[in-house]
């Protein structure tokens, strides 16, 4: 199944001892829908305020209700914030996560003067200038396959901390700016480090082409800050 949530008000997706996840919410739907008691598996894990857009998830299940009306029952079991795009059957050794061959994230700045209140959920609000052409040259830096120690959380508890980023780019559209970044994975709190970095660079705090020593670094004190949750949203899974 493909979801979408807006995650404000949620711990992230993956259940957790504090409870009010995403996966709560539709695990709980399911059960109403079917009467199971099932786990899903999500395409990853997204932290608490982080949306989502073409989040996908998998589980087994026992029912004959048609795929096709999947989506339409459990919407109506979901609050608002949480919807279900479409729903489809597939082998059943397919797993949400593991099979993922490509990701997407999308971090979203608002750099009006005065916060848009529509957009405040989902934007991190800068009002003072961003030097874009800076930070796209420094983005250049984190294209391929590298080990990517020095933008993730120093509680990343992943053996190897290699991966690839395919895509990297900034789309302006009026005051808003979105950094898109594509990767065959991402560890814990990676776009965000790459974005707080990013804004670094985009108020003359940083050089483009000190994110090729940070890199070498691999080392977390040497990136900048760790972005506001709010503004990142997982944009696209891919199979």
């Amino acid at each position: 199944m493909t979801l979408s949530y807006d995650g404000t008000n949620y711990n992230g997706f993956q259940t957790q001892p504090a409870g009010n996840t995403v996966q709560d919410l539709i695990e709980a739907a399911i059960e109403q829908l079917t009467g199971e008691r099932l786990k899903i598996t999500g395409s990853g894990r997204t932290d608490a305020g982080v949306h989502a857009r073409g989040f996908v998830f998998n589980f087994y299940t026992n029912s004959q209700i048609p795929v096709k009306r999947w989506a339409l029952a459990l919407n109506s079991r979901l609050p608002h914030d949480i919807v279900v795009l479409d729903a489809a059957e597939v082998d059943d050794d397919f797993h949400s996560r593991r099979c993922a061959k490509r990701k997407t994230y999308r971090y979203s700045i608002d750099r009006s003067k005065f916060r848009d209140v529509f957009v405040r959920h989902t934007h991190f609000h800068h009002p003072m200038p961003l030097d874009v052409p800076a930070m796209r040259q420094a983005l250049k830096h984190l294209l391929g396959t590298h080990d990517y120690t020095s933008f993730t959380s120093t509680r990343s508890t992943k053996q190897s901390h290699v991966r690839t980023i395919f895509e990297a780019h900034l789309v302006e559209e009026g005051p808003m700016l979105h950094l898109y970044i594509t990767g065959s994975g991402f560890l814990y709190n990676m776009v965000r480090i790459i974005t707080g970095t990013l804004m670094w660079v985009g108020e003359g705090k940083m050089q483009p082409d000190d994110f090729a020593r940070i890199l070498q670094a691999r080392n977390r004190s040497c990136a900048g800050p760790t972005a506001m949750a709010h503004g990142l949203t997982l944009w696209q899974v891919e199979y």
